[in-house]
């Protein structure tokens, strides 16, 4: 509910109690509605066979989703004010849920993440705030070692500083790490934000490269 905002009875019943019969997943759910807190104004309303959550009830998935496509569509961050690092760098929905509906939301929340790390990345680094910029690209690395475009941020923000060098170092290691996990090599298109051609590919290193620090 909290995630969807309004949902049906029956549809709520049969995701949360879907190993019984329809009659006895209602009976549970009006149980469940029953023993959550009362007070005014309630956190939970009703609008005929409908459930919805009311504005006294804070959700923190949705000032993600909010602030994350604030950051994708380019409304965030203001030039000096305070990127959302903390917000987008939080856990991941109900973590050690494993229900079906639960894995799928975690995932398009995950994905909102990441865009909306690489895109603040990019933002910063044009900003001229490229400690920021490096925080917010790592953050993106860590949270998945093999996407190409959160070390495209990485190497942005490193050239932008001039530190021609680290970037280098940073594509070498990322392409040792996806010739280890995955057999290919980086896209052109990353290998030509260079200014110095790119050093030959060498014998992946066994036990490093970045899946070791951040894997």
């Amino acid at each position: 509910m909290a995630l969807r905002g309004r949902v049906c009875r029956t549809v709520l019943a049969g995701t949360l109690w879907p190993e019984v019969t329809e009659e006895h997943a209602r009976g549970s759910l009006r149980t469940t509605l029953w023993k959550l807190p009362r007070g005014e104004p309630p956190l939970i309303g009703c609008c005929g066979d409908s459930l919805l959550i009311t504005p006294a009830l804070h959700v923190d998935v949705h000032d993600l989703t909010h602030t994350a496509l604030d950051v994708v569509e380019g409304c965030s961050p203001p030039p000096h004010g305070e990127p959302p690092l903390g917000l987008l760098t939080g856990e991941d929905l109900l973590p050690g849920w494993d229900e079906d509906w639960v894995l799928v939301e975690r995932e398009r929340l995950r994905q909102l993440r990441l865009h909306a790390l690489d895109a603040l990345a990019e933002a910063l680094t044009r900003a001229g705030r490229r400690a920021l910029a490096m925080e917010a690209a790592w953050a993106s690395v860590r949270a998945e070692p093999l996407r190409e475009s959160a070390h495209r941020a990485v190497i942005a923000a490193h050239l932008a500083e001039g530190n021609v060098c680290e970037a280098v170092r940073h594509y070498d290691a990322f392409r040792r790490l996806l010739n280890e996990e995955l057999g290919v090599e980086p896209s052109a298109e990353l290998g030509r934000m260079l200014p110095v051609r790119p050093s030959p590919r060498s014998t992946p290193r066994r036990g490093g490269g970045l899946r070791r620090c951040f894997g």
